[in-house]
Order: C-alpha cells, then sequence, then structure tokens
C-alpha cells in the first residue's frame, strides 16, 4: 500500500472554530459501500467516527427530504442527491455531531477533489488548512486516535465507542 491521506479531524475543528467562515476543500472518493456515488470525506469520517448512532435517530426522523437514512450498523449515510440543506437535522442532533459546513453551497469547483485521482489527492493535501490533510505510511492506531476510513484514507479523531449490549 503506498500513500495515505491522514486527514486530522481535531485539528480542522479547531481550525474551523477560528474561522467559521473558511471555505474548506472537499475530498470525495467513489463509494462502492451502500448507495454509491462520490462522498465526501469529512462528512463519512464525522458519520462513521464521531455519530452517537442514536437509537432513534432525531436527524433522520426530522429530515423533510428523506435524505439521511441508517445502516445497518447505524451509521448515518445522507444521500447528497436528496438533501436540501434545510440543516434540521444539525439543529436537532442533540451531539453537534452534524457540522453545518456540510451544507454550503461551493460555487468554486476548485475545492473539490476526487481522491481516486493521484494528481487530485496531492492538490487536496496541498488545499487543505496546515495540520489538516498529510500523507502518510502508517497503517490504522487506535491508539494515537488514528483509525481508516477506507485504503487511502485514515482519520486522526476522538471515536465514540458505544456499549454493548448485554445480552
Amino acid at each position: 500500500m503506498g500513500k495515505r491521506i491522514l486527514l486530522d479531524m481535531i485539528r480542522l475543528r479547531a481550525v474551523m472554530s477560528q474561522n467559521p467562515d473558511l471555505a474548506l476543500p472537499e475530498g470525495f472518493f467513489h463509494n462502492t459501500d451502500s448507495q454509491g456515488g462520490l462522498k465526501p470525506i469529512r462528512e463519512l469520517a464525522v458519520f462513521r467516527f464521531a455519530c452517537r448512532r442514536c437509537e432513534d435517530a432525531p436527524c433522520t426522523a426530522v429530515c423533510p427530504a428523506d435524505a439521511l437514512e441508517k445502516d445497518s450498523e447505524g451509521m448515518i449515510d445522507r444521500h447528497l442527491n436528496l438533501c436540501i440543506s434545510c440543516k434540521s437535522c444539525v439543529t436537532l442532533c442533540p451531539f453537534g455531531t452534524m457540522m453545518t459546513d456540510f451544507f454550503r453551497y461551493h460555487r468554486n469547483k476548485d475545492l473539490f477533489y476526487d481522491l481516486d485521482d493521484d494528481d487530485e489527492r496531492d492538490l487536496f493535501v496541498r488545499a487543505c488548512p496546515a495540520g489538516v490533510a498529510s500523507f502518510t505510511e502508517l497503517d490504522e492506531m487506535p491508539e494515537e486516535n488514528i483509525y481508516r476510513l477506507n485504503d487511502r484514507i485514515l482519520v486522526r479523531d476522538y471515536m465514540y465507542v458505544t456499549e454493548q449490549k448485554k445480552p
């Protein structure tokens, strides 16, 4: 395996809190899981690692466009083609998991990068704020809060872990 992107969500949140109007680059990859299509890596990272996976998921219940659904593991999947960016899910999420910038309309197509393309991966890393994205040859290291998002992307974040229900 070659170099992977390490996306530091902890650093990203710090950058966003200091500059909430910052237009962030979006890295997409072709998702073969769930419904397929292009999926933004920041959104997938938040849903996979930070989402509390509420049993009754108020975010999915409030969505007027039925753009949010839970998969078999309880992870939220947002259908970009259905989402109307009303931000009802952001308002109703009791844990603040949804990031409001997921719903910004980007007019600048130069902020979008196809992470399946090596040249665009390089451009994405360079376009991110300092310390947010880098290349690494590391593998998943839970003790360092580094987790595998897919074969090409690692995410540094504080993972929310639910208690396992006892039978």
